[in-house]
């Protein structure tokens, strides 16, 4: 896509970046998503990135750094990826992939996570696209009532 700039993720971004959220998960009021955006941007040991397109913030991917945990080393962990619904399709995504991957791997970080749901089928076929495969971790939940 020409035109696209992709930059590191800035605390005045989470506006846009929760308006995106909620045009992609239906879920408005949600100011926890907003705050943990903020948060993030504000900590200069992960890494985030957002697209811009013509000025506007079109895409983000949102992810962290642990330092151990469950038996690994220092990981990172992409929390979160969204694009405007008008602009899927353009590589942002993949753009955006771009940029972490090669961030981690300069700060010599060998493994990379996340999560998606078994039945979301176009993100399973986004990171696959990307060499991402399935991890020695199972999901576990429990729903608190």
């Amino acid at each position: 896509m020409e035109n696209l700039v992709i930059r590191t993720l800035k605390k005045e971004d989470a506006s846009e970046i929760d308006r995106i959220n909620e045009v992609i998960t239906k879920n408005s009021g949600k100011d926890e998503f907003k705050r943990m955006v903020e948060e993030l941007a504000q900590n200069p040991g992960n890494k985030s990135y957002v697209a811009e397109y013509q000025g506007k913030v079109v895409g983000y991917m949102i992810s962290y750094v642990l330092s151990a945990g469950f038996g690994i080393g220092k990981s990172a962990w992409i929390a979160t990826v969204g694009v405007e619904p008008k602009f899927m399709g353009q590589g942002i995504g993949k753009a955006l992939a771009k940029e972490i991957l090669e961030f981690y791997s300069k700060k010599d970080i060998k493994n990379i996570y996340t999560s998606v749901r078994w039945d979301s089928t176009d993100m399973l076929s986004f990171f696959k696209t990307l060499g991402f495969s399935r991890s020695h971790f199972i999901n576990l939940r429990k729903e608190m009532v």
